[in-house]
Parts: structure tokens; C-alpha cells; sequence
């Protein structure tokens, strides 16, 4: 048995083949993950199936083996933090973190009521709505958070009654992997399965006709794809997609307060997080102090490998990744825009780019207009609110937004006109497990998170009976 394996009906499974996986601050690879074959995958999608049977039935045992999973994942934060920064590249302690909250995740979604609504009880009539599990739910990982995003999948598809095949991101499989072979101790057979592969891989598993529903994180092109393949069977989808979130920062706030704040909603994770800011709209009075303060914490961030404990930023993911963020600053450069501080990739091994602070930019540049999901903030100046209003929503993307203010109640009312799943106050890319997280337009469809999330692996039954 090699070092990692997938998980399949309860048992460790080998691949007929192996992948390597990179670790991105070297740019070389370190270890070797399973391929899954057509065969094995038909496995685990059966194994799933059998297993519905039963699970669906025994909610006070899913919410016991949903609960025992904490313990387990935190007694191996070390394996798991570690395996997570070699692959993902995210310093360890962001790692460390990771997994903790993949723990606490599942601890508190175990407790988490299914609701139930009644609708009438009266001498004539009782109406219930119930929530029930649709049977096997095929969930696709992005490589950006592979525990934690692992883990609202799986918490939610399983409280409500589902079985799950879960597939993580070919460049960030091996934590996945681990986190699957030690919770074999808890969960029955069949009701997890854990396996790893490429594209085509995600393919077969959304057209498998056992496969009820799909839950994808990821880009807007495979989640139209996915959303093609879903239709033809009927299946249910929950797609969170990409996004290019604004933060409009008004005049009234000191920029060198605020700074530290919205300079780490962009660049945390090396800036890939989807609802990360992507581009902020600062207005022309604030505009010079707002970009030297952005300035001054990203000169004294740390950039370098995750084990470094002094590093705050690690690399980029992958050379794909790595390689569209040179591609989108090389662009601003060429219309004209100003680097700051930042612009250039460092030399040597590994996917490092220097924390970049974009200014003298505008609506139309490719930095602006798509979604870079790396270390670069391009900084925009507006006159008037109404007019950041437009140009924040005069995008496909719907996922966040946030308003930078003294005036509460009047950052409240404008962050209430951006068009997109969560609007932040002083704030931004805030998540709480208790809350719904989605987007609009080419963001998503559906919610996760809360009882939002469990209504979206769930459907509805209604029962009602007569009296008399």
C-alpha cells in the first residue's frame, strides 16, 4: 500500500496508477497520488448507494459519527497540516488552522437541527414538511482550502441523510486522501468515499446515473459544464463559483487604520480565496493615502516557503495559476497602470510573486475585469458612491462585497445595493458556519452553510394527514 490511498467502501484502495503532486514552493513533485480508475469509481458510487439505505434511516447515528470525527482530525493536525502545506503551499500555521477548523466543523454541524415545519395542526388536519436526503451526492474540491471545503461538503451531505463520493483537486489530493484513511474509524462503510484523479475523472463522476446530486467548488467554465451534464438526468447542483469582489472604501475612513484589514481580505492565502477583495474602489480624497498604507504592509509581509514560521504568504498553487497572474500584471503594465510596489514574480524555484499593490488602473483592464485569485490588488479612484456602486456591480460576478466606513448604518444600506450573495461592512470574506454563503449571477447557485446549506442536500417532502 503506498503512502496515500483512496478511500472506497470502507477500506484503503490503491490506484492502478499514480500522479505526482507538486509542492509549489519548489515547483517539483514530492509525493505520489492514487489515479482512479472508471472501475473503481463505479465501486464507490455502488458502495455509497448500499449504504444510503441504512444511513438515511439512523439520524441519531449520523450525528454520532459526525461528532467522532473531531476528535479523530484533531488528534493528527500535524500529519494533516503538514501534508497541507506541501501541496497547497499555505504557510503552516494558516495550515495548523485548516485543520482545526475542519475539526470544529464537523463538531458543530452534528448538532445542527434538520428542521421540520408544520404548516397546519388544527381538528382538521396536520401538514409536515419534512427534508430528505436525495441518495448519492458526487462533491468536487478546488485546491485553494481542501480540508475545510472538504468538510462542509461532506458534514452537510451526510447530516441530512446522504452518502458522498468527494473528489479533491488533483493538485491538492493528499490531505484529502489522509483525512478520509483515518476516518474510516468512525464512519460506516460506504457512506464516505474519498477518491482522487484528474478532469476526466470529475466528468465521470457527474454523469454517473446513481449520483443524485453534484456540489462543485470551482470556475465558472466547469461549473456551466457541470450545470449541462446536471440538466440532462435532473440532477440537483449546488456551484460556487468564481468571483471579483469590490471593496468601496468611502471618504470618511482614516486609510492607515483600515489598512492591515483590507490588505490581508486580499491577500490571504496568497490571494486565492474566492470571495478574497479583488478590487477596491477608494475615493479620489483618500486615493494617494489609501495606496501608500496598502503599500506599507505589503513591503513588510513575508513571502516564502510555508514551513518557514516567519513566512505570512506562501506561493502560488500551481504554474497554471502562477503563469495567468504574471499573464493579468504584464497586461496592466502594458495599458499604462502603475506598480506600487510588487509586479514581478522572484526569481528561482517554486510559484513566489511578490504582494503587488496596482495603481493608476481602470475599469477594462484585465486585472480589474477578471478574477487573478492571487497576491495583486488593483486600486481604482472614484468621485462619486453611485458611480463605485455601478462599476462594483457592472460585472458577472455576484459573490462578495464589502463597504469601508465610519457611518454603519450608511455602509449597511449601500452594501445592501451590491449585487452578490454577502455584503460586508468593515469587513470582508468573513465566513460562519451558522451563516449562508453563496453567490449571483455567474457566482453559483444554491447556499452552504447553515440551514440554507442543508436545504440545498436536502428535498422536500410534505405529509399530511386528516383527523376525524
Amino acid at each position: 500500500m503506498g503512502e496515500y490511498a483512496m478511500t472506497i467502501d470502507g477500506h484503503a484502495v490503491e490506484g492502478a496508477k499514480f500522479f505526482p503532486v507538486i509542492n509549489p514552493a519548489t515547483g517539483a513533485p514530492f509525493a505520489d497520488a492514487p489515479e482512479c480508475t472508471p472501475q473503481q469509481l463505479e465501486d464507490a458510487v455502488n458502495a455509497a448507494q448500499r449504504a444510503f439505505v441504512s444511513w438515511r434511516q439512523d439520524e441519531a447515528g449520523r450525528r454520532q459519527a459526525l461528532r467522532a470525527c473531531g476528535p479523530v482530525i484533531r488528534n493528527h493536525v500535524d500529519l494533516l497540516a503538514n501534508t497541507l502545506t506541501r501541496e497547497q503551499g499555505k504557510p503552516l500555521q494558516r495550515a495548523v488552522a485548516e485543520v482545526e477548523e475542519t475539526a470544529s466543523y464537523f463538531e458543530g454541524i452534528s448538532a445542527r437541527p434538520i428542521p421540520c415545519d408544520i404548516l397546519k395542526d388544527d381538528a382538521k388536519e396536520r401538514i409536515e414538511v419534512h427534508r430528505k436526503p436525495f441518495g448519492v451526492v458526487a462533491a468536487i474540491l478546488p485546491w485553494n482550502f481542501p480540508l475545510s471545503l472538504a468538510a462542509w461538503k461532506i458534514g452537510q451531505a451526510l447530516l441530512t441523510g446522504n452518502t458522498i463520493v468527494l473528489k479533491p483537486s488533483p493538485y491538492t489530493p493528499l490531505s484529502t486522501l489522509k483525512m478520509g484513511e483515518l476516518l474510516l474509524s468512525v464512519l460506516p462503510h460506504g457512506v464516505l468515499n474519498i477518491i482522487s484523479g484528474g478532469n476526466d475523472l470529475g466528468a465521470q463522476m457527474t454523469t454517473n446515473p446513481l449520483v443524485r446530486k453534484i456540489s462543485f467548488t470551482g470556475s465558472v467554465a466547469t461549473g456551466r459544464k457541470i450545470a449541462q451534464v446536471a440538466a440532462v438526468d435532473l440532477k440537483h447542483v449546488t456551484l460556487e463559483l468564481g468571483g471579483n469582489d469590490p471593496a468601496i472604501v468611502l471618504p470618511d475612513v482614516d486609510p492607515a487604520r483600515i489598512a492591515e484589514k483590507l490588505f490581508w481580505s486580499a491577500f490571504y492565502n496568497c490571494g486565492q480565496v474566492c470571495i478574497a477583495v479583488k478590487r477596491a474602489y477608494v475615493h479620489e480624497d483618500i486615493y494617494s493615502k489609501m495606496v501608500e498604507s496598502l503599500v506599507d504592509v505589503a513591503r513588510r509581509t513575508k513571502v516564502g516557503d510555508g514551513f518557514d514560521p516567519t513566512v505570512q504568504i506562501g506561493p502560488l498553487n500551481n504554474r497554471m495559476q502562477f503563469e495567468r497572474v504574471i499573464a493579468l500584471v504584464d497586461d496592466a503594465k502594458k495599458s499604462g497602470a502603475t506598480m506600487a510596489t510588487g509586479g514581478d514574480p522572484r526569481p528561482g524555484s517554486g510559484y513566489f510573486f511578490e504582494p503587488t499593490i496596482v495603481k493608476d488602473i481602470s475599469d477594462g483592464t484585465r486585472l480589474v475585469d477578471e478574477e487573478q485569485f492571487g497576491p495583486v490588488l488593483p486600486v481604482l479612484s472614484y468621485r462619486d458612491t453611485e458611480d463605485a456602486l455601478e462599476r462594483a456591480n457592472s460585472t458577472h460576478f455576484g459573490l462578495g462585497g464589502s463597504i469601508w466606513t465610519n457611518d454603519i448604518d450608511r455602509g449597511m444600506e449601500i452594501a445592501a445595493r451590491l449585487e452578490c450573495g454577502t455584503g460586508w461592512v468593515n469587513q470582508h470574506a468573513a465566513v460562519d458556519p451558522s451563516v449562508p454563503f453563496g453567490g449571483a449571477k455567474w457566482s453559483g447557485i444554491g447556499h452552504e452553510l447553515g440551514t440554507w446549506g442543508l436545504d440545498a442536500y436536502s428535498q422536500l417532502q410534505v405529509v399530511r394527514a386528516a383527523k376525524g
